[in-house]
């Protein structure tokens, strides 16, 4: 028999918790010869989240759960849930149910069929704002223009995972995490299936315009350096732009003695001059943030309580210790 652990990042989802349960467990009863189980993960939520779950896990034997010290955001949520998942296969779904459980047999039948990677693509964005449509679009065609692998486009986190998968996505330990990025990175066997973003059970989502923002920045910045390389083209140019305005000013002065500079085109010449240094300092500030932050090595998240214990830290030092000596 086959076990799947669906894999759940909560974050304020205290309304959907039970709703969330009961419309997996109906949709994955007549899955054969596959067993399911759940794994939460509580990001930190401010609300009644945790007690939901807790109340679930003691009402089900099929349920576990991981309680964060603070909000580390849906990145390491799903990392835990990947680190302490177990079974031949996960699928990675949101609590709000606009994943449609309806597709998980599907996804299994895939799966079994002998793809590694079996991930819902979104048909269509009518549920957004023109704004956060044109937005996405520019995150993808600026992807598709720099990166050296094509990433999946309208393609986010509900997928199915083989084990396979899942072990090589526990390898890339990076805390500045893009797991889009990083699904498309391992590689394996995909297999999209298409399907319509259900509105959300309840509640708000918590993907303000700047968290979007910040979650493209991080994608590009986590997959290519070409911005590095555009501000060395860019300063090439601008270099000989002013080599080619300082001969240009040389000759006149040569030829018709004119001592007098012009003051407009002065301050246009400093004032782009300054734009692009700056711009091309914020580019090399973004990629040296990351290396900082990578080089204190700092862990990506940190538990609370699992499955009703409080996360003891001494054993997983002593075990960590006793691995880095064994070279396990």
């Amino acid at each position: 028999m086959d076990k799947i652990t669906i894999i759940v990042p909560c974050y304020n989802e205290a309304e959907v918790i039970g709703h969330f349960y009961d419309e997996v467990t109906a949709a994955t009863a007549g899955v054969a010869d596959c067993s399911f189980s759940y794994l939460f993960i509580d990001d930190g939520s401010r609300d009644h989240t945790l007690a939901e779950i807790r109340a679930l896990a003691e009402a089900h034997t099929n349920v576990r759960y991981i309680s964060f010290t603070r909000n580390f955001g849906k990145e390491p949520a799903m990392m835990a849930g990947l680190d302490y998942a177990d079974g031949d296969a996960v699928i990675l779904m949101d609590a709000d149910l606009q994943h449609p459980p309806a597709l998980i047999p599907e996804m299994v039948a895939l799966w079994r069929a002998g793809y590694d990677d079996v991930c819902g693509k979104r048909t269509d964005r009518t549920d957004e704002t023109f704004l956060k449509r044109t937005m996405a679009n520019l995150f993808y065609r600026s992807m598709q223009a720099v990166s050296r692998f094509t990433l999946q486009r309208d393609v986010g986190d509900f997928r199915l995972l083989d084990h396979r998968c899942v072990a090589a996505l526990r390898l890339l330990r990076e805390n500045q995490r893009f797991t889009k990025g990083l699904f498309t990175w391992v590689g394996f066997k995909k297999k999209e299936i298409p399907f319509h973003v259900q509105p959300r059970a309840a509640g708000t989502t918590t993907w303000s315009y700047p968290a979007l923002l910040s979650l493209a920045i991080e994608g590009i910045t986590s997959f290519t350096t070409a911005p590095l390389r555009l501000t060395t083209v860019l300063g090439l140019l601008v270099s000989a732009l002013a080599i080619g305005y300082m001969l240009v000013v040389l000759v006149d002065a040569l030829l018709y003695g004119n001592p007098v500079a012009g003051y407009p085109t002065l301050m246009t010449v400093l004032l782009f001059l300054g734009g692009v240094q700056l711009l091309s300092l914020g580019i090399i500030g973004e990629y040296l943030g990351r290396v900082f932050t990578e080089s204190k090595q700092r862990p990506t998240y940190l538990i609370d309580e699992r499955d009703g214990e409080k996360f003891d830290y001494s054993k997983l030092r002593r075990e960590v210790k006793r691995c880095r000596e064994t070279g396990e």
